[in-house]
């Protein structure tokens, strides 16, 4: 339910733009998956080792240090999850006003309030009942497994007609530039950003029920095929209806093959991105407010924050945290531009918290884990991680070195705010 959230309706464009040839593309999508399932186990070693709501957070805290932990947190509460929340939520309030205003782009005021209504409902829903919120999170998810199932369908439909010219080996991989090293690197970026979320699962270890014997690794080992299965198949359905170039010329993908093979049902296609996007926010309001819970607890965040409702059992001020900080980027920030930033500091922080599983062996090689993977997952995991990394820097200098920056900026405050122990009351 997280995962699948708008990725998959803005990334195919910027995949293809990179790879330079549809075969490619497709590849690339596959490679994600197999990525983003290398990770997942190896944070279910992780979060059943070390069985504590916060995912990354707590792990590194754990293995590195308050510092470490402090930074990841930082960089999360600042800039990942109210950035992505907003660029979700402003894609939702998008594609909802689009058959409203069907002949131009939403005015922008309608767009950002359409947006901050739907923020503020599903913070007071989280905010009442865990079993709403994911009772809500479930139903969506559903309900965008439908509509991309129902673009797979379509898509074998098209191709039992012949439509396949574009997938043809021939034509697959006939490149209309030759992608470098760097721009490899991008698409993967591009691709990684319509999986990210596959981590989310471990920010909620001590609500779920069973997560040592059976609960985690079972989700992820059902969700990470399913969600790739289902991506790369979308894929495969989009280039039966459209050239590459009809792809990258439109800002909509899964809209202009609506338009294009569903007829009077075209309307189906941004109802669906709707639906997909307010799951997704819904989601990551979810995982973020625990986050700042686990944050809080640790002593790296106000002790306000720790705080759950006696009634209700939600962290109700972590989530109004996190409402508010997402209403301000929607209001302050170029939310588009952000997202670049949101991508380069995800990676490095999934790359930290995969080095301290092998530290973590070394360091503690008599702890109890009930689920033990090969050392070779974690090794080829980061092989790919330092290949994505470097190369991004190489390819974009001044969005990765923006994304250091705004981590560094919480060295000073975790020694005003956290090292610094006999600091007068008022400070």
């Amino acid at each position: 339910g997280n995962i699948i959230g708008s990725g998959i309706f803005i990334s195919p464009k910027g995949v293809l733009e990179h790879s330079g040839s549809v075969g490619l593309a497709l590849i690339i999508w596959v490679l994600g998956g197999g990525v983003a399932a290398l990770g997942s186990l190896c944070y279910a070693e992780l979060g059943v080792t070390i069985p504590k709501s916060g995912g990354d957070y707590s792990y590194v805290t754990e293995i590195f240090g308050g510092l470490a932990g402090f930074l990841l947190l930082w960089s999360a509460v600042l800039i990942m999850y109210p950035t992505s929340l907003a660029v979700i939520a402003l894609t939702f309030s998008n594609y909802v006003l689009q058959p409203v205003f069907p002949n131009c782009i939403p005015p922008y005021n309608a767009s950002r309030i359409l947006s901050m209504v739907c923020l503020l409902l599903l913070t007071w829903v989280n905010s009442s009942s865990v079993r709403w919120a994911t009772r809500i999170q479930d139903i969506f998810t559903a309900g965008k497994l439908l509509a991309l199932a129902l673009i797979i369908i379509v898509g074998f439909i098209q191709i039992f007609k012949g439509n396949y010219e574009e997938l043809t080996p021939s034509n697959a991989f006939n490149f209309w530039m030759t992608p470098s090293v760097g721009h490899l690197a991008l698409a993967f970026l591009q691709g990684s950003f319509a999986f990210s979320g596959w981590n989310f699962l471990n920010y909620v270890t001590e609500e779920l029920v069973d997560p040592r014997r059976q609960n985690l690794p079972r989700a992820i080992f059902i969700s990470i095929p399913l969600v790739t299965f289902v991506y790369t198949f979308t894929n495969i359905a989009y280039f039966t209806a459209m050239s590459p170039q009809e792809l990258l010329s439109s800002n909509a993908v899964a809209v202009t093959f609506g338009e294009k093979l569903l007829g009077y049902f075209s309307w189906v296609m941004p109802v669906s991105v709707a639906l997909s996007t307010f799951g997704g926010i819904n989601g990551y309001l979810f995982t973020s407010s625990r986050l700042c819970f686990s944050g809080a607890r640790e002593g790296h965040l106000p002790s306000l924050l720790a705080m759950i409702h006696v009634k209700h059992c939600t962290p109700i001020p972590a989530l109004l945290v996190c409402c508010l900080a997402t209403l301000v980027i929607m209001l302050v920030g170029d939310t588009y531009t952000l997202i670049n930033y949101v991508s380069f500091i995800n990676y490095l922080c999934y790359g930290v918290t995969i080095i301290g599983l092998i530290v973590l062996r070394w360091k503690k090689p008599k702890i109890f884990r009930p689920i033990k993977v090969n050392l070779l997952i974690p090794i080829t995991y980061l092989a790919f991680w330092a290949f994505l990394l470097i190369f991004s820097l190489y390819s974009e200098p001044v969005v990765c070195g923006v994304g250091l920056i705004i981590i560094l900026t919480g060295v000073p405050v975790f020694f005003l705010g956290v090292y610094w122990r006999n600091k007068p009351k008022c400070v």
